[in-house]
């Protein structure tokens, strides 16, 4: 059984994280929580010292104590590892900010991120940032690519779900025109009712060399910097598919040293 306020206060430091400076009605907004319980959270989180309330800015924003929590984690998945030099390159090249993230149930979470490294990106932070399955271009590009078991076992658990982003599955015929819409054009993007407008993602599937959809790898840009969504689809598609492909490669080839390495452990 989860502790409601404890959740809440992750919930909040979350939201911290994606902006460099966040005001009451800012998070208001994005969590739904009332603005009394805000203001005791953040409250809480000041005394700790993970959030400081900085006037001169009008906000609060994340205290440099936040990154002690995750100094225990010391694993990735292996499919970021084989993937981490590809987003980076891509970056690099075209400055936008690439991800890659892993499904967790009934949500992508973002495991990997080139935002620091993107002089033009439109998020402050994404890494471990849920993004819903039918509303966002890496839950579609994870969805509309998976064996229809599984995917039918997670559009009925998302038929269960009270999140406006997850409206979708109530409507079967719609889900399986759009994610049918996906795998013909072999990419999604995300929809355009969701937030932030701003800005659009364009995602491919990570598909293993067995033929397993394992993540997905997307592209975050600004719309005023294209003409339109087709422009840019047709720019970085191919691009992000290139990359998919190469890290599946890398991926078997991690795969196939490690077999190697545990075989040997075992013959000593």
């Amino acid at each position: 059984m989860s502790i409601r306020s404890i959740e809440r206060c992750l919930n909040v430091l979350l939201e911290l994280n994606q902006q460099p400076i966040n005001t009451i009605a800012q998070l208001h907004a994005r969590t739904r929580l009332p603005k009394p319980t805000l203001v005791r959270i953040l409250k809480t989180l000041e005394e700790a010292g993970y959030v400081e309330n900085d006037s001169r800015q009008g906000g609060y924003q994340v205290s440099a104590l936040v990154t002690s929590l995750s100094s225990g984690y010391h694993k990735s998945p292996l499919v970021v590892e084989a993937g981490r030099a590809w987003a980076l390159a891509i970056t690099r090249k075209h400055k936008w900010p690439i991800a890659i993230a892993l499904p967790d149930y009934t949500s992508m979470v973002v495991r990997f991120s080139t935002v620091p490294d993107s002089p033009v990106s439109p998020f402050h932070s994404t890494v471990n940032r849920r993004l819903q399955m039918l509303t966002r271009g890496m839950g579609l590009a994870y969805l509309a690519f998976i064996e229809s078991e599984e995917r039918d076992l997670i559009l009925e658990a998302l038929a269960k779900s009270e999140d406006p982003e997850d409206g979708l599955s109530h409507h079967p015929q719609e889900v399986k025109r759009l994610l049918a819409q996906v795998h013909k054009a072999g990419y999604a993007t995300r929809a355009s009712f969701v937030e932030p407008r701003n800005s659009n993602t364009i995602a491919v599937p990570i598909i293993s060399q067995e033929g397993r959809v394992l993540a997905s790898l997307g592209l975050t840009y600004f719309k005023s910097a294209f003409a339109s969504e087709q422009e840019a689809c047709e720019r970085f598609v191919p691009v992000l598919q290139s990359a998919a492909v190469a890290i599946s490669d890398d991926l078997g080839r991690l795969s196939r040293n490690m077999s190697v390495d545990v075989s040997e452990l075992g013959a000593i």
